[in-house]
């Protein structure tokens, strides 16, 4: 068989981005939150939803992973398209305002998402870079990898800005005004324009994932079928073994806990990210735009998080995200028009270098045998607490909604939503604080007798005193 001339000439190269930029391509995604609650939904019930879909990933995970070894990635790829078609379709056929029928339906679309985002998980990079392997390229990994992103990124920015502009029916009344089309839009029509887009990103991304090239393992590359089935064993014990590594290292443990504490609660407010633009009087039409910039701060807040981490203590880095956090809830906790998107913007960079710091540290303590495993272990607890935050932040929306509807019994539902959701927006802050502190003893208790330098030998820092 002839080497192909380059990476992207190998088709299961050339589907697996086309795979990355049809799947993450979601035109609702600028006006998440509000697309929920105009269907009928409340915020608490929008936190609930979204603790069901991270618990859902958590549970498949690692059983995904395993099926894709046994079953085949292609296999595996092509019921990650089909749930999306299936997943997308519910919402473009659920009825607004039937709250007898609504939140079942909401429910079955975030489980078939949150399967389809484990089924998903890895299986697509690894059957890219098999292919790549086996046509004697693997090098060009990185190459094909960058392509990816970016590509990805464009088709990103795209959906951001494109999925918010046709939910404003303000603004698509205007355009088509201007264009002498005589259809008059409202709420009711605008709100399945993100969903049908999305419908037909899923339609594209289930036929590119049957265009992939079976990479079912043969018998001589596994043996047999109980060597396969041994071998999803060894995932769960790879799995524990990991956990009860990170358990005895330090350092490890609480830079994850470090993870937990910033990722948790900053994920559950950008989830909310649009119901906030909405109530700091940002026009819907504009969303897309904002989160098309604020995917922009990733070109260079890596690169600034790499030199802080050159130069810095972990301790002065996490020290520094903990004043970006808490500057960032303060400010949003405010609610100023206009100009509370400045703090907004505070808080989602901090998301960005946690997420670079907790990576860059665990890998450099890591051992390449459990490298793996310890990521995907720091991904799916990460993904624990941010359901049962959203579990908790739904019951305190339950509890807080009875005596604000009491005494504003006279308001819109919707304005009444956004009446709880500024009510309840303060306790991030004060769940921050309250996580902060115990934080802070946590590591000071499990670092005591630990040198923090040299686990992070690695890198050469101007500031070595330690965590």
């Amino acid at each position: 068989m002839p080497t192909p001339s380059s990476p992207y000439a190998i088709p299961n190269v050339r589907t697996f981005i086309a795979f990355k930029c049809f799947f993450n391509a979601r035109f609702y995604y600028p006006i998440f939150t509000i697309l929920f609650l105009d269907f009928g939904l409340t915020v608490s019930q929008f936190a609930l939803l979204n603790a069901v879909w991270a618990a859902t990933i958590v549970i498949m995970e690692v059983p995904s992973g395993a099926l894709a070894d046994i079953w085949g990635r292609r296999n595996l790829l092509i019921l990650a398209g089909g749930l999306m078609v299936f997943e997308i379709l519910i919402l473009c056929l659920a009825p607004r305002n039937r709250l007898d029928l609504l939140f079942g339906l909401f429910i079955l679309n975030r489980v078939l998402s949150g399967i389809a985002e484990a089924a998903a998980s890895g299986a697509d990079e690894a059957m890219a870079f098999d292919a790549l392997k086996q046509a004697g390229q693997e090098e060009e990994w990185g190459r094909v990898l960058s392509t990816q992103m970016r590509l990805q990124s464009l088709a990103y920015i795209v959906a951001m800005s494109l999925g918010a502009a046709v939910y404003d029916p303000v603004f698509m009344q205007r355009v088509f005004d201007a264009l002498g089309i005589g259809i008059t839009f409202s709420r009711d029509i605008t709100i399945r324009i993100p969903l049908v887009l999305t419908f037909m990103m899923s339609l594209l991304t289930f036929m590119t994932t049957l265009r992939m090239q079976d990479d079912r393992i043969s018998d001589e590359e596994c043996g047999v079928v109980e060597q396969c089935s041994a071998s999803a064993k060894n995932i769960w014990i790879q799995t524990i073994d990991a956990g009860k590594w990170i358990v005895r290292t330090p350092f490890a443990l609480v830079i994850i806990c470090a993870g937990l504490l910033f990722d948790g609660i900053i994920r559950m407010v950008i989830t909310l990210s649009s119901q906030y633009y909405r109530v700091i009087e940002i026009p819907e039409a504009v969303f897309g735009l904002i989160g098309a910039g604020i995917a922009g701060l990733g070109l260079f807040l890596p690169h600034m998080a790499l030199k802080m981490s050159e130069q810095y203590t972990p301790r002065f880095n996490l020290s520094m995200l903990a004043v970006m956090t808490i500057t960032g809830l303060y400010g949003m906790s405010l609610f100023i028009p206009i100009a509370g998107l400045v703090p907004a913007v505070v808080l989602f960079s901090a998301m960005y270098m946690t997420g670079f710091f907790v990576s860059n540290y665990l890998n450099r303590i890591t051992a390449s045998s459990r490298r793996a495993t310890v990521l995907s272990f720091k991904g799916l607890s990460f993904n624990l607490s941010y359901g049962l935050l959203g579990i908790l932040y739904s019951v305190l929306l339950a509890g807080m909604r009875p005596e604000i509807a009491a005494n504003h019994s006279d308001v819109q539902p919707l304005i009444l939503e956004n009446m709880v959701f500024m009510g309840s927006f303060k306790w991030f802050l004060w769940a921050f604080l309250g996580g902060l502190v115990v934080f802070l003893v946590f590591s000071v208790v499990k670092l005591k007798s630990t040198n923090v330098h040299q686990q992070v030998a690695p890198e050469k820092h101007k500031h070595t005193d330690g965590m």
